[in-house]
């Protein structure tokens, strides 16, 4: 007998209601994504898309789901002309680097990640059952969709008929039965990549690749489709229209639209030339920390890129691995005391209350870090088990968030480290030259100096740490310019 999942509530964009989340198949979900179209390297609205899908992807298999999780690339585009490549080898380029910005960030392997041009056969037989119901019509080697068709056009964006304006959404076409008709097959133009079809040499038009594979790998009806808020209309809008025209038990249960990365309050996109690559963040900071960045806002508002956010999320980072490294460092004078107790004793009341929340299990580590050395070896066990529960249920959370390292704590500290010294233009030996330059004004007394060369790091994102009866250390922080008055 299956054990009951933990209830979970989503903001269906369809119903624009949140409601409690019931799969079709118990214990079984599948979940489609829209990709990107693969002809450059990916901007960080990309990389918001592909973050909150992972982090439900994760959460489904945290609460035991079963997820078959589907991810496109658009891999058809005209766009390689301009570049002089062959389009096909341009977009498998660039959907091999998208993968690596993928791995990067900690993003999970979907399950299918199908591209276009290996599905022609797929998406021809939609368009001939679309055309069969009579919701489709040829015209000179282009097939477009008959909207008048689609009674209930416009349910998941609002959008109506007699707003969809030819010139702004949709493209001007005299030979379109109804001016917001869209294509699902486009004849093949000089220099574009093209198939063979029942309508002469083409490609597919947008949409219809994305109804086609689905159908294809999930069936014409399953639980979540997934994309950035601008691909409502006329995207997924049109999707849900041809597939249901060419399919009879069609439908998606719950439709989520993750929202934009915006820059001055403007969305990101690569037509207003306002964007900032993954490779372009993640030269000058970790991974992790714009993974971090990409969560901090709830994931359907608009997230608004600064650097100082950046800052945030990777001092953030930073601090808790710190406290995680640190609790390493402490228990390890107590292995030997410790070992074989450990795994026979109960989860403390003190580790379940911080399971809830890791930002109060790094307080408590913290804390008690002080304690271990001023108590006795009774009391002292009792406090190192809790630890040890505490260090599994933070690294839980982190797994789930996708934020859990595959290095030690300390490789990863090392790492973050490199990445401020990038930032800050300088290296490593400059800072420990500071460091010893400001060790000798303390000791002539010449404090005015010595606070100089702190502010001097700290205005570059190097703070330096006096540890009483021990050296000067530096860490990472956020830039003294960028901090709020």
């Amino acid at each position: 007998m299956e054990v009951e999942k933990p209830e979970l509530t989503l903001y269906n964009t369809m119903t624009q209601l949140k409601e409690v989340f019931k799969p079709i198949n118990p214990g079984k979900i599948g979940m489609y994504v829209c990709g990107i179209t693969a002809y450059d390297y990916s901007h960080i609205g990309h990389a918001r898309a592909a973050v909150s899908f992972d982090l439900l992807y994760r959460y489904l298999r945290h609460l035991g789901y079963e997820v078959h999780y589907v991810r496109n690339f658009t891999d058809v585009d005209d766009k390689a002309k301009k570049c002089g490549e062959k389009p096909l080898d341009l977009s498998n380029r660039f959907c091999e680097e998208y993968l690596l910005d993928m791995t990067a960030l900690q993003c999970l392997i979907p399950t299918r990640q199908p591209r276009v041009s290996d599905h022609m056969e797929h998406i021809i037989k939609m368009i001939e059952k679309i055309i069969e119901n009579g919701c489709g019509y040829a015209v000179g080697g282009d097939v477009f969709f008959s909207v008048d068709k689609s009674p209930s056009y416009g349910q998941l964006s609002g959008q109506r008929l007699d707003h969809t304006q030819a010139g702004k959404r949709v493209a001007v076409d005299s030979r379109k039965r109804n001016p917001a008709d869209f294509a699902l097959w486009n004849a093949a133009k000089s220099g574009e990549p093209s198939w063979e079809s029942p309508w002469g040499p083409g490609r597919p038009g947008w949409h219809i690749e994305c109804s086609a594979m689905s159908a294809h790998y999930l069936s014409p009806r399953f639980d979540i489709h997934g994309g950035g808020a601008d691909l409502k209309f006329p995207h997924h809008e049109n999707e849900i229209a041809q597939t249901c025209a060419a399919c009879e038990d069609s439908g998606v249960n719950y439709w989520l639209h993750n929202g934009h990365v915006t820059n001055n309050n403007v969305k990101m996109g690569k037509s207003l030339d306002n964007f900032f690559t993954i490779r372009e963040i993640t030269a000058k900071y970790h991974p992790l920390a714009l993974r971090h960045f990409l969560m901090s806002a709830q994931y359907r508002s608009p997230l608004n890129y600064s650097v100082s956010q950046l800052e945030s999320s990777s001092d953030a980072l930073y601090c808790a691995y710190q406290t995680l490294e640190d609790l390493v460092k402490y228990l390890s004078p107590y292995r030997e005391e410790m070992s074989g107790d450990v795994g026979k004793t109960q989860q403390t009341a003190e580790a379940k209350e911080m399971i809830k929340k890791v930002k109060n299990a790094l307080k408590f580590i913290n804390v008690s870090i002080s304690k271990l050395k001023k108590i006795q070896k009774k009391q002292r066990m009792s406090l190192i088990v809790s630890l040890v529960e505490v260090e599994k249920a933070v690294r839980e959370v982190l797994d789930v968030l996708g934020l859990l390292t595959t290095l030690s704590y300390d490789e990863f500290l090392k790492e973050m480290k490199q990445k401020a010294l990038t930032r800050a233009g300088i290296g490593e030996e400059e800072v420990l030259r500071r460091i010893d330059e400001r060790k000798l004004a303390r000791k002539n007394k010449d404090f005015k100096r010595s606070d100089q060369i702190r502010e001097l790091l700290a205005a570059k994102g190097i703070a330096l740490e006096d540890i009483p009866g021990k050296d000067t250390v530096w860490r990472p922080c956020t830039p003294l310019s960028l901090n709020p008055v």
